[in-house]
């Protein structure tokens, strides 16, 4: 029994050490988040976020819905991770309620995933959730009142589906995204990470309160994402005419 307790020990820390010198997010010492944008010059450059933001008051938004298609992610030796969601929040609060897909990148294997966050505490894993490349997905995050949130996601290619109730105390709901993201490592403070070539990912039945994008309730910003020096990293197009899909086009690691 002790040598297969020693045996057990040796190797959970020769993963945990792999964990760390990969990057990875599953690391014991950092964690993976999909925080706030980074923004760099007002509300179109942001370091971390590229896509589309609808905005308004407190209290205006208690849905976001959107597709997306999953890219596939092209590997080089270097760790990277991108990320697909939806969510309410973090445009113009500390807050995020979000859920998406992953396409991360570790010695120059593709990592696909699903997972939800309610930030600022750390992304979860959806558990038996398959993300595959070229399938469809849906994700909506929806408030029930009284700090209770619905986030749910569906493969619509496979019919797989997943839903989890979640709670935070007095949500801002101010904002609702579509968002291709580069996330962030955290162990006291956080980095954003290099971001995974994912060539375009489409997003399309973009919707808040069950209204486009551009709706005239409430204002929106497209996002672009760059380095800390201004080059572009990930860009989205127009919205299409009906205000609910758009593009983002990878540039830059």
């Amino acid at each position: 029994m002790r040598i297969a307790r020693l045996l057990a020990i040796f190797v959970f820390g020769s993963l945990v050490a792999a964990s760390l010198a990969a990057g990875s997010p599953n690391s014991t010492q950092a964690v993976l988040k999909h925080g706030p944008p980074a923004f760099l010059v007002g509300h179109s450059a942001s370091l971390n976020w590229a896509g589309y933001s609808s905005y308004g008051t407190n209290g205006t938004f208690t849905d976001v819905k959107g597709s997306w298609t999953q890219p596939s992610a092209s590997c080089t030796k270097q760790a990277t991770y991108s990320s697909f969601w939806v969510g309410l929040d973090g445009y113009n609060s500390n807050s995020v309620e979000q859920l998406g897909t992953e396409a991360d990148c570790s010695h120059g294997r593709p990592s696909y995933y699903a997972w939800w966050e309610m930030y600022p505490n750390p992304s979860n894993t959806i558990a038996r959730f398959t993300v595959t490349p070229t399938h469809s997905y849906t994700g909506e995050v929806k408030y029930n009142g009284g700090g209770s949130f619905t986030l749910s996601l569906r493969d619509n290619t496979s019919g797989q589906t997943f839903s989890t109730n979640q709670t935070l105390a007095n949500p801002s709901l101010s904002s609702a995204e579509w968002i291709a993201e580069a996330p962030s490592m955290c162990a006291g403070n956080c980095r954003v990470l290099s971001l995974t070539n994912f060539g375009t990912v489409n997003f399309s039945g973009s919707s808040a309160n069950s209204k486009a994008i551009n709706d005239s309730g409430f204002s929106f910003d497209p996002l672009t994402m760059v380095t800390s020096g201004g080059q572009t990293k990930a860009a989205p197009s127009g919205l299409d005419s009906t205000g609910s899909a758009f593009s983002v086009a990878w540039a830059h690691s």
